[in-house]
C-alpha cells in the first residue's frame, strides 16, 4: 500500500487536467483560438517543463491517437449520415481522392524547388501535409452548423482525405525506391488501401445496422459499447486485410448515421462524448511528442512557415481550386471550403509513421509537420467563423437544448416521421391545417428554435421547425417540407 498515496495524487492530477481540457472549449471561444491548438500548445509546454511527461515511445504515441481517430470518424460519419452525403457524395470522393494527391504532389514539388528537400523526403513531407481533420473541422464549427452543400462538403471532405492521405503515406513508405518512382510503385497498394477500406466500410456498416436492430443486450448502456466495439472491429479487420481502417469506420458511420434504431439517440451521444474525449487526448499525446527546442532551432521553424503560406495561399486556393471547379457551388460557398482546408491530428499522425519508419531528415519532418499544423488551426481555424460572415455562407449556432420529452416503446413505432420544414418548402408559412397532406398525416408535436409549440389548425409553420407526425404509411409526404 505504499504507492497508494502518489497513485492517488496521479488521479488528481489527471482529473484536473482532464477538467481544464473541457472547460478550454470555453477559453478557446473567448480568445477566438480553436481548442486542438490549446491542447497541442499545453501539452508541448509540459513536456518541456517536465520531459517525464514525453517519455511514451512514438509507436505507443501512434498507436493512442489511431484509436483516437477511428473514434471520431466514425462519430464523424455518424454526423453527417447518408441523407445528407448522398447529395454531394460525388463531389465529397472527388476532392477528398483528386485533392489530396494535388495537394501532396504540389507540396512536394514546392519543398523540393524552394527548399532544397531530396524528392523521396518531399514526397512525404507532401503526403503528410495533404489531408485536412475532421477533428479540427468539428471542434472548430462546434455548435455551429452551416447549411447547405458547402458543410456537408467540408465535413465530408475532412473525413474522406483522411483515409486517402493515410494510404498514400503507407503507400510510399512501403514502396521501394526513391524519387517519382515510388509514386509509381505505390499506386497498387494506395489502390488496394482504398479498395479495401471501402469494401469493409460499406458492407460492415450495414451489418453494424443490423446487429443495432437485431441484436437484444440485457443493458440500455451495452448498446453504445457494442456499436463503438464493431467500429474498432472494422477498423481492426479492414487495416490487417491490408485495407484503410480509417475510410471503413467512416463509411460505416455513414451508414448508419440516419437511420433508426433501439436506443439511437443514446449510441450517439455516448459516440459524441467518446469522439470529445478523444480529441483532447489526441492532441494532448501529440504535443507531448513534440520536442520544441528541436522545433525552435535552425531553419526548420523558418521551413515550416514557407511551407505554411505555400499551402494556404496557393496550393489550397488555386491548385485544390482547379479540383473543385466542377463542384456546382455559389462563389461565396467555393472560397469559404478553399478557405477553410484545417490540418491537424491526421497530418502529426503521419508525422510519427514517417519517425518509426527512421526515413532520412524524419526529425525534420514531424517538426515541419507540427508548426504548419499550428499556424493552419490557429489562423485559419480561427477565421472560420468570419470567412462565414463576410462570404455570406449560411451558418447558424445551435443552441444547447438540455431538456427532452420523450416515450419509450417495446417495438419499433411504425409510420412515426421526423421533419425539419427546410425555407422555401411547401410547408414553409403554411398552416397545419391548409398543408397537402392527405387525412391520416397526423402532426403530433413540433419544435421551433428549442421550444414547444401548441399543435392546431391554425399553427403556421416555419423553416427549421422540427415536425414529429404519424403517418400510416412507410413514407409520409417529404416533398412537402423539402423545397
Amino acid at each position: 500500500m505504499h504507492d497508494l498515496v502518489p497513485f492517488a495524487v496521479v488521479i488528481v492530477l489527471f482529473a484536473v487536467a482532464l477538467l481544464v481540457a473541457v472547460g478550454s472549449n470555453r477559453l478557446a471561444q473567448w480568445i477566438r483560438i480553436p481548442a486542438p491548438a490549446l491542447f497541442l500548445v499545453a501539452a508541448a509546454v509540459a513536456s518541456q517543463l517536465s520531459p517525464r511527461l514525453g517519455r511514451l515511445s512514438i509507436v505507443v504515441d501512434q498507436r493512442i491517437v489511431t484509436i483516437a481517430l477511428v473514434v471520431i470518424l466514425f462519430d464523424g460519419g455518424m454526423h453527417i449520415g447518408w441523407s445528407r452525403m448522398r447529395t454531394a457524395a460525388g463531389a465529397v470522393l472527388w476532392l477528398g481522392v483528386a485533392g489530396t494527391v494535388v495537394t501532396a504532389a504540389a507540396m512536394a514539388v514546392g519543398a523540393h524547388a524552394l527548399f532544397g528537400f531530396d524528392w523521396r523526403t518531399a514526397l512525404l513531407l507532401g503526403a503528410a501535409l495533404a489531408p485536412t481533420d475532421p477533428a479540427v473541422v468539428f471542434s472548430v464549427l462546434g455548435r455551429r452548423e452551416i447549411t447547405g452543400r458547402a458543410g456537408t462538403l467540408l465535413e465530408g471532405e475532412s473525413g474522406a482525405n483522411d483515409p486517402v492521405g493515410i494510404a498514400l503515406m503507407v503507400s510510399l513508405l512501403a514502396a521501394g525506391g526513391s524519387g517519382w518512382s515510388a509514386v509509381g510503385s505505390g499506386v497498387g497498394h494506395f489502390a488496394l488501401q482504398l479498395a479495401v477500406g471501402s469494401a469493409v466500410g460499406v458492407v460492415g456498416g450495414w451489418v453494424l445496422l443490423h446487429v443495432m436492430r437485431r441484436v437484444p443486450l440485457p443493458n440500455e448502456a451495452l448498446y453504445p459499447v457494442q456499436t463503438i466495439a464493431v467500429a474498432l472491429l472494422l477498423y481492426g479487420g479492414a487495416a490487417a486485410a491490408d485495407g484503410s481502417g480509417f475510410l471503413a469506420v467512416f463509411l460505416a458511420g455513414i451508414i448508419v448515421g440516419d437511420a433508426r434504431a433501439p436506443y439511437k439517440r443514446e449510441i450517439e451521444r455516448f459516440a459524441g462524448a467518446l469522439a470529445i474525449l478523444a480529441e483532447i487526448v489526441a492532441f494532448s499525446v501529440l504535443g507531448l511528442s513534440v520536442d520544441l527546442s528541436s522545433v525552435f532551432s535552425g531553419h526548420r521553424f523558418w521551413t515550416a512557415l514557407g511551407l505554411a503560406a505555400l499551402l494556404m495561399v496557393v496550393v489550397r486556393p488555386l491548385l485544390v481550386g482547379l479540383v473543385l471547379w466542377p463542384v456546382q457551388l455559389h462563389r461565396g460557398e467555393r472560397l469559404f471550403v478553399l478557405a477553410s482546408g484545417l490540418k491537424g491530428a491526421v497530418p502529426i499522425l503521419l508525422g510519427t509513421y514517417v519517425l518509426v519508419e527512421g526515413t532520412h531528415r524524419a526529425g525534420e519532418i514531424y517538426d515541419i509537420v507540427f508548426v504548419v499544423v499550428l499556424v493552419s488551426v490557429i489562423l485559419q481555424g480561427g477565421l472560420v467563423p468570419t470567412l462565414a460572415r463576410i462570404l455570406r455562407v449560411p451558418m447558424r449556432v445551435s443552441e444547447p437544448e438540455p431538456w427532452a420529452l420523450g416515450m419509450r416503446f417495446r417495438d419499433e413505432p411504425k409510420g412515426l416521421h421526423r421533419y425539419v420544414v427546410g425555407k422555401g418548402s411547401p410547408a414553409d408559412g403554411c398552416t397545419i391545417s391548409d398543408l397537402d397532406v392527405g387525412e391520416n398525416f397526423w402532426i403530433s408535436m413540433v419544435s421551433r428554435s428549442g421550444r414547444l409549440v401548441q399543435v392546431r389548425g391554425d399553427t403556421v409553420l416555419f423553416a427549421g421547425d422540427e415536425v414529429l407526425a404519424l403517418f400510416d404509411e412507410d413514407d409520409g409526404p417529404a416533398a412537402v417540407f423539402t423545397p
